[in-house]
C-alpha cells in the first residue's frame, strides 16, 4: 500500500472523518497535528498548494485535497486504485 500523510487537527471534524474512512478501508497513515505543531502549517500549505484548512491527504506524495476529495474519490471507485502499492 502507498504511503498515506494527513495534515489534521484534534479539533477538526473533517480530519476526524477522513481518518475514520482510511482506518475503515485498513488503511495506516502518518498524521501530522499542525494544531500541537503549528510550525508544520507553512509546510503543509507548500505542499497543498496553498491549501489552509485541514485535512490535506497526500498519497505517495501526491496531493488530493481534503475531506470531501478523499469521500468523492472513495464513492467513484478510485479511492482503492489509488492506495494499491
Amino acid at each position: 500500500m502507498k504511503p498515506v500523510e494527513i495534515y489534521s487537527s484534534p479539533l477538526c471534524g473533517f480530519c476526524h472523518a477522513a481518518k475514520r474512512l482510511l482506518n475503515q478501508k485498513g488503511v495506516s497513515f502518518s498524521e501530522i497535528d499542525v494544531f500541537t505543531d503549528p510550525s508544520r502549517k507553512a509546510e503543509m500549505m507548500k505542499r497543498a498548494n496553498g491549501g489552509r484548512t485541514v485535512p490535506q491527504i497526500f498519497i505517495d506524495g501526491a496531493h488530493i485535497g481534503g475531506c470531501d476529495d478523499l469521500y468523492a474519490l472513495e464513492r467513484a471507485g478510485r479511492l482503492d486504485a489509488l492506495l494499491a502499492a
